[in-house]
């Protein structure tokens, strides 16, 4: 079983930046996809970024330009850099990571969640 655990949350100011880490207990990332979810309170949760196996990485539209994601696969982390935050941004940030091509596909393993929030 493998678990990942985030780190990295926190309280921001609208225009702030925050790096969100996800480490997960066993190696394997190379080969795995992953990625970052979020939701917010009422709402569905909605992937924010991911990488496939391959190592491509994509956005939504709403942080393209503003979230950067990336891997070391030395140290099983997966990382969320966020910049130019605002306040839509606040929500409980998921990391998830799949045996499939996609997390679209499916995801086999979750974080625990780590809250962002933005606010002045």
């Amino acid at each position: 079983q493998v678990q990942l655990v985030e780190s990295g949350g926190g309280l921001v100011q609208p225009g702030g930046s925050l790096t969100l880490a996800c480490t997960a207990s066993v190696s394997g990332l190379s080969t795995s996809a992953v990625g970052w979810y979020r939701q917010a309170p009422g709402t569905q949760r909605e992937l924010v970024a991911h990488i496939s196996r391959t190592g491509t990485p994509n956005y939504a539209d709403s942080v393209k330009g503003r979230f950067a994601i990336s891997s070391d696969i030395v140290k099983n982390t997966v990382y969320l850099q966020m910049a130019s935050l605002k306040p839509e941004d606040t929500a409980v940030y998921y990391c998830a990571a799949s045996r499939q091509p996609l997390v679209t596909l499916g995801v086999d393993f979750w974080g625990q969640g780590t809250q962002v929030t933005v606010s002045s």
